[in-house]
């Protein structure tokens, strides 16, 4: 039996779980990118691996399973991954008591997670600031890995583990009768099955489904420090109390509204913008920070340096960092869904079918969400 051929549009995490998904069914798969490397949201976010911020049932599996890919290519590879939990942190009596909310839900859930009291957490992370500290919510199930490796050594793994071939700089002008167009070679490429996994470029292929789809984009601002191992070893992904307001999962506290009216009140720049306040630490002790959120097909290229004091700002609540150790900044935009729906996957003919629209959990949930989709179309 002649084995069966894939073509992935796309080497973002998306289009690259998709080869891996497609190349363990036994397809022979070939991705091409329209770059030189991956260089989008793929490589632009903090590397979190975030079941805490999925909603209990198909996301958090998925996520859960994501995290076991991860751990299984890193295994496999020179990809560093630490398994290093999360910790968000309470600075009010409001946020103090959604935390203690979710800690019997996640609980019930049977989620990994623990209560921290003030003390405790200055014991097992003495560079979290204590003034104001009423306590925090630890997750061991997070996991962190650096973004700008794993994206170049991902294809290598792919490569070597399952013989996916790569095009890089080749850009898909069109495709026809499950057929790719490669103009400026003129050159066709035909595939049994064909993903387009294109991220923010919703122009270059099928542009009328996009502008049919209630989808947006995203752009966000970052930052990443120095080395700071020496003098701050965070040890876990840290987080302020914006972040509850900003993931599905943590909804399910009764307590978030009284919180949130809260921060509407005291906090309405940071929530205009979008801002909730995060950072992470990688092997070489960089800690990425971050970040804003402002939706817009049309979104303003420059980066607003007042934006990135804001989150330096906020950081300096729970996490001692000053502005002289920030060594790089820059911006990100990412697909998102505008009705509340966690992916598009359609099919505008046949054999091809679009994934896009995981609105910034790409990392986290890329892996398990292609094996999922593969399972049901093949």
């Amino acid at each position: 039996m002649q084995q069966q051929s894939a073509i992935v549009i796309g080497a973002g995490i998306v289009g690259l779980a998709c080869a891996r998904a497609l190349a363990v069914k036994g397809f022979s798969v070939t991705v091409f990118d329209r770059n030189v490397q991956a260089s989008g949201a793929s490589v632009r976010n903090f590397g979190m691996i975030w079941p805490i911020g999925q909603p209990t049932g198909k996301l958090y599996n998925r996520a859960i399973r994501s995290r076991e890919i991860w751990k299984e290519v890193a295994a496999a590879t020179s990809i560093w991954c630490n398994q290093s939990g999360s910790l968000h942190l309470a600075y009010s009596a409001e946020e103090w008591q959604v935390l203690q909310e979710l800690e019997i839900i996640f609980k019930n859930e049977n989620r990994d997670v623990e209560l921290l009291d003030a003390a405790t957490i200055a014991n097992q992370f003495e560079h979290i600031i204590q003034t104001n500290l009423y306590g925090g919510l630890f997750s061991k199930e997070e996991m962190l890995i650096d973004p700008r490796e794993a994206m170049q050594e991902l294809p290598i793994y792919l490569e070597k583990k399952y013989a996916v071939k790569f095009f890089w700089n080749t850009c898909v002008s069109k495709i026809v009768n499950q057929t790719v167009c490669i103009e400026k070679e003129q050159s066709f490429y035909k595939a049994d099955i064909i993903f387009v996994c294109t991220g923010v470029d919703f122009e270059t292929l099928y542009p009328n489904v996009f502008a049919q789809l209630p989808l947006t984009k995203c752009k966000l601002q970052m930052l990443r420090t120095e080395n700071c191992l020496e003098k701050l070893n965070i040890k876990t992904a840290v987080c302020g109390g914006l972040s509850l307001l900003h993931y599905n999962s943590f909804k399910a506290a009764p307590s978030l509204q009284i919180l949130k009216n809260k921060m509407e009140v005291e906090m309405k720049p940071y929530l205009d913008l979008g801002i909730h306040v995060m950072a992470a630490q990688n092997d070489k002790g960089e800690i990425t920070i971050g970040d804003s959120h402002q939706y817009g097909l049309h979104t303003d290229p420059f980066d607003k340096y007042y934006m990135n004091k804001m989150v330096m700002d906020y950081l300096q609540i729970f996490l001692p960092v000053s502005e002289t150790n920030i060594a790089e900044t820059w911006h990100g935009f990412y697909s998102k869904l505008t009705n509340g729906d966690t992916e598009i996957f359609l099919s505008p003919e046949k054999g091809v079918y679009i994934l896009n629209g995981l609105g910034g959990a790409g990392m986290t949930l890329s892996f398990g969400l292609a094996e999922e989709l593969i399972d049901e179309i093949v």
